[in-house]
């Protein structure tokens, strides 16, 4: 692409489509690190054409990104500036990167200042070489050196430290005599192949030093005691077999969503019963109560019993009473009333629920099915003598007779007329006798 012979007949457009034509932005690095390498050696490159089309490629790859922002900025950077003249911008090799003639200074100001006229990419690298340009120009690149510098300050001093692994043969006038042939050699030699010099540096090795034990004298030591007959306190249950605990826990996953088969839920209600803490890795949590009650209501009463003693029972009695009213939700409550003391807060906001989802119901159905379901769950729970009748007797007596039409909403109206006032508050005071012999 850069050979002698195509640059007198190739312009910068011509010589940019044609790299990227044969390399992928993936290479553009690799290929940028390679034409450095060239400038570096100078006694690579035959004339000044090549130098131009190198430093045009240079920013070609990375025209569409500001100048500033190019990985070779820093290279643009001291090509411009004089050999004698300082500065804080790193680069490594600076010294080996050749002086620019004024003709080459003036082509790479056009780039920095960028972007390039479409006139100045329609000619050839030869003829821009052949330019006459003023030798006393001055360019100014201030602001371009000072956003370089800003970065130059963030970059780790490892990464500013280092050398290329090709150095130039001193001897320059031995190197002159090569011929073109030669020269093509030497820079196949560096630039291919799987491990090329072009890609390594020489970089001082990063120590880190160990760091020296602080010295604290109010710092507790740590004693060995001279005793070498020493006990060792095992974890039993270290690197167990945990496949029950995970099986019930893929059941528990199972039962949330869909009905579990009865050798499955038997499988559940047997582990549990076997590890009564096992039911707190399982998976369970007041959100998905309802979708276990509405699906495998036995398990649902087995695990609300064995969570009884947990701090967050009150949000499971929370999230029961706010569920939709269903068959399994009062057949879940009703044996939880059989099992073990409910608050009777709890039973009286489940029934006022119960009674509001009844009356709620726009469906005729659907709303005397729930009210026979209200009904005979109110009837079990008076007979076993398990909630205060006389606390809901208005309200149960207007559900009653609202809904009289149907036949288990009369029986349990007279169920609670059979109920004599004595009998009410026999029933009330035993109530609360046995309230308090449970505190």
């Amino acid at each position: 692409v850069i050979s002698e012979e195509n640059l007198t007949v190739s312009s910068l457009e011509s010589l940019a489509s044609s790299v990227h034509h044969f390399f992928g932005r993936q290479d553009h690095f690799k290929l940028g690190t390679a034409m450095t390498v060239l400038l570096q050696q100078s006694d690579l490159l035959t004339g000044s054409a090549q130098k131009c089309a190198i430093i045009y490629l240079l920013y070609d790859m990375y025209r569409n990104e500001p100048i500033t922002s190019n990985p070779f900025a820093t290279v643009f950077a001291y090509l411009m500036l004089d050999k004698d003249q300082p500065s804080d911008i790193a680069v490594r090799e600076k010294n080996l990167l050749p002086s620019l003639t004024s003709v080459e200074k003036h082509f790479l100001y056009q780039l920095i200042k960028g972007p390039p006229s479409k006139d100045l990419q329609k000619k050839t690298p030869t003829q821009i070489a052949n330019a006459e340009i003023d030798a006393n120009q001055v360019y100014d690149i201030d602001p371009f050196l000072e956003i370089l510098r800003t970065r130059y300050v963030q970059t780790p001093l490892c990464n500013k430290s280092g050398i290329s692994c090709v150095i130039a043969d001193p001897d320059n006038e031995k190197s002159m005599t090569f011929d073109i042939n030669e020269k093509s050699q030497v820079i196949e030699s560096l630039l291919t192949g799987e491990c090329s010099v072009v890609t390594k540096t020489f970089q001082p090795d990063f120590y880190c030093l160990i760091p020296p034990l602080l010295k604290c004298e109010s710092e507790l030591a740590f004693m060995i005691p001279d005793d070498e007959e020493r006990e060792f306190e095992w974890d039993r249950t270290m690197c167990a077999s945990n496949s029950i605990g995970l099986e019930v826990r893929r059941l528990i996953a199972k039962a949330f969503t869909g009905v579990l088969s009865s050798q499955e839920q038997q499988q559940v209600l047997s582990e549990l019963d076997r590890n009564h803490k096992l039911v707190y890795h399982i998976g369970i949590t007041p959100t998905k109560l309802p979708d276990l009650v509405e699906n495998n209501p036995m398990v649902a009463i087995d695990v609300l019993l064995k969570l009884m003693q947990s701090n967050q029972i009150s949000e499971y009695f929370s999230t029961l009473v706010n569920m939709n009213m269903s068959l399994h939700s009062m057949e879940v409550v009703n044996r939880l009333t059989s099992a073990v003391d409910l608050p009777p807060e709890f039973l009286q906001l489940y029934i006022s629920n119960c009674i509001s989802s009844c009356e709620n119901t726009k469906d005729k159905y659907m709303q005397s099915r729930l009210v026979r379901l209200v009904c005979v769950f109110l009837q079990s729970l008076i007979r076993n003598k398990i909630i205060n009748v006389q606390d809901l007797f208005i309200e149960v007596q207007a559900f009653c007779i609202e809904f009289s039409r149907i036949k288990e909403a009369a029986y349990l109206f007279r169920l609670l007329k059979s109920l004599d006032p004595n009998e009410l508050e026999q029933r009330d005071k035993e109530a609360k006798d046995s309230e308090k012999e449970n505190e």
